[in-house]
């Protein structure tokens, strides 16, 4: 399965514009709807494609080429759709509802779960975001940043704490335009500007008691789903080996294009050019043949463990920020003019190292396990 050529051209022609201005790019989101795409990984039992990874990496990797700020939040809905979809502790008649709106509205889903003092969850720590018990529900309190997507979403999964006695913890089911949801539009980034990652806060918002669709005791969160695991490092490293073949096919045009005076044929025609573009092809081969075979072993129900995945989430972002900082050494001041799209393909493939698991955790716990400790 692909994009449509004529909706990949439209988004990427828009992208240059959504980078500058910032603005979040609802046109995409709504050709998008058009194509049925934004219920790619629904299950078929509830009308969508009920498609696996291998496709859902492919649509965001070609996402990431044209615009990476669509790319993510169109991966995030592909993996929490999967995830719905998987998780047996969500209320089947909560999962069927978010998926008919995917299905029939376009509608978005993204996980709320970074806070100003706890950083991401993946670290480790209990949120400030609490759950307060109510006659009727819960009653949600608290601050979210990093909200990815937050202009378009119709569901946030918060990730927050309850208000018992014994804390519970876990996913609460938030309708975005509920009352008491605020949104501070604070997202002003180097990279991935279009993808309206702004401030979120809850202040009191009123949510049905089965809204808390996976809230567990503090130490049933111990480990991670080998699936999503698969499913989150395969679409973040799709995403940016798609903006690094973006800069890729530029420099390439821009190589044939550039005749110097002194040289009097095209760069292309040098072997300098030539054996760096070939570097550049070796990272990207690198990353094509890594993300198809993470991606088949888990449409195989065979997914990487954990520290598997991470680490090969590090490499594939290494290999996608060195594919595109080669072609910027090459282009001297054209790759950094902003009439050219290389220093925006630089900005954006350097959040590839921002995305859970960062580096260090990664190397952290794969040399933890091969140490025995």
């Amino acid at each position: 399965m692909h994009l449509p050529d004529d909706i990949r051209a439209a988004i990427a022609a828009a992208a240059e514009t959504h980078d500058r201005t910032g603005a979040f790019p609802h046109d995409n989101f709504s050709k998008l709807k058009q194509t049925g795409l934004l219920a790619l990984t629904v299950p078929k039992t509830h009308g969508g494609m009920g498609r696996g990874l291998t496709e859902a990496a492919a649509i965001v990797g070609e996402l990431g080429e044209a615009c990476p700020s669509t790319a993510l939040v169109f991966s995030m809905q592909c993996l929490f759709h999967r995830g719905i979809s998987t998780n047996p502790r969500w209320p089947e008649h909560r999962a069927a509802d978010v998926a008919k709106t995917a299905v029939e509205q376009g509608a978005l889903i993204n996980a709320l779960r970074v806070e100003p003092e706890l950083g991401t969850p993946g670290r480790g720590g209990m949120p400030a975001t609490t759950a307060r018990k109510t006659a009727d529900g819960w009653s949600l309190h608290g601050h979210k940043i990093y909200a990815t997507g937050i202009p378009g979403l119709t569901w946030g999964l918060v990730w927050a704490k309850t208000n018992e006695p014994e804390p519970r913890l876990g996913t609460f089911l938030l309708p975005i335009r509920a009352p008491g949801v605020r949104i501070h539009e604070t997202w002003d980034h180097l990279g991935l500007r279009a993808s309206g990652s702004h401030d979120v806060h809850f202040d009191g918002v009123n949510i049905p008691a089965d809204h808390a669709v996976d809230v567990r005791a503090p130490g049933d969160w111990r480990g991670r789903d080998p699936e999503v695991g698969a499913w989150n490092g395969t679409l973040i490293s799709a995403l940016y080996t798609g903006v690094a073949r973006a800069a890729r096919d530029w420099l390439c045009r821009f190589l044939h294009d550039r005749k110097p005076t002194n040289l009097g044929a095209a760069l292309a025609t040098l072997p300098r050019m030539q054996e760096a573009v070939g570097r550049i092809d070796a990272r990207l081969l690198t990353n094509q043949h890594l993300i198809a075979r993470a991606a088949a072993a888990s449409d195989a129900g065979h997914p990487p463990p954990g520290t598997e995945i991470d680490l090969l989430k590090t490499i594939m972002a290494e290999n996608a920020i060195e594919a595109v900082a080669e072609a910027v050494a090459l282009c001297g001041n054209h790759a950094l003019a902003r009439a050219n799209p290389l220093e925006r393909h630089m900005r954006d493939v350097l959040c590839a190292r921002i995305h859970t698991p960062q580096a260090d955790s990664a190397h952290i716990a794969a040399g933890r396990q091969r140490l025995g400790l």
